[in-house]
Parts: C-alpha cells; structure tokens; sequence
C-alpha cells in the first residue's frame, strides 16, 4: 500500500463527532488529495499533508514542545512527509523522533486525534496537518535538533501561555483521549 492510499484510508476512517468543523476538515483534506495526487509532498504548492505528533508524559502530566526554527513558535514534533514514510502514522512518529531526539516513543493507539490546517509562508500555501499523540518512555530523555530552537517540557496548565490554540486545542484532545483508554 502506497502512503497515499494509507492517507486516504486513515482519513476515511477518522470520526470525530464532537467537533462539526472536524469533519469539515476531514472532507478538505480527501477533496484535496483527490484533486492532487501529488498532495502529501512538499512540492505540491497548492497545499500539502503533514505529520506531527504531541509528545506527552502523562505520568508527570506534561508535554514536550519545540521552539520551531523558522515559525519563532512552540509547537508539536512535526514535518513533511518523506518518500521511505509508508503511512501518516510512521510519518509522524519519525518527525517526534527526529526532533525530540527521545528513542522509545510510542503513537497512542487509535490513528490521528484532530486534524489542523495552517496558512504557511510560500511558496506552498497550506498544511494540511494530521495530528498524533506520541506517549514517552518513562526514562525519556530529549536532546534539541537543527530544526529547533528550544526543546522544553510543559506542564499542561502552562501550555496555553507558551503555544497557540492549535497547540492547546492538540493537547486537550490528546488529554480526553488519554482519558478515553481509562
């Protein structure tokens, strides 16, 4: 199965009855790919999908961020799909390994929690972003990559002063999720 098809699969299957404007982007991220075959890779400009994944300890109740390079922002472990990626799953816990440095991370059973699309500057103009949690080993220790600026942990109750209500919104998800499996 081609990383396309795994995108189509994994966005047809993805519910989230809570949130209406979550279906709505579930149905802009199929209609794009339908349009563009080209739609998971940087190249195509219109817009493409991304991976990511929130890395959380939920025993210290906390959560890793990083300082994006070129954004100035914190944000989730994150990035463009790769040709050696076989699903948006893989994609993801690559992206939170590459950039957190943290061997061990396992993707919280389930597929994507919440689905975000984010203006970028050009020459590409959407990402189309499926979001994953990515749980830490208890003996987690993170180490900063190029991309990044600052790794840090946060308490989840400081999140919403350092990060935008992308990041925040990610986070309440990944917490009710967490939640869920209890």
């Amino acid at each position: 199965m081609s990383l396309y098809d795994d995108a189509v699969l994994v966005l047809k299957g993805y519910e989230n009855r809570v949130d209406p404007a979550q279906e709505e982007l579930r149905q802009v991220y199929l209609d794009h790919l339908a349009r563009h075959p080209d739609g998971l890779w940087k190249a195509c400009e219109t817009g493409h999908l991304t991976a990511s994944a929130l890395v959380i300890d939920p025993e210290r109740g906390r959560v890793l961020l990083t300082l994006h390079r070129k954004l100035k922002m914190w944000l989730q472990m994150g990035g463009h799909c790769e040709p050696q990626d076989t699903t948006l799953a893989t994609a993801a816990l690559r992206e939170a390994t590459e950039e957190s440095g943290i061997s061990g991370l396992t993707l919280l059973a389930g597929g994507p929690v919440t689905l975000d699309r984010h203006r970028i500057p050009a020459p590409c103009h959407w990402h189309l972003d499926v979001q994953y949690a990515a749980l830490a080993p208890p003996d987690a220790t993170e180490q900063i990559s190029d991309e990044s600026l600052d790794l840090r942990w946060f308490p989840y109750d400081e999140v919403a002063s350092v990060a935008d209500t992308s990041v925040v919104r990610l986070m309440t998800r990944v917490r009710a999720a967490l939640e869920q499996r209890r």
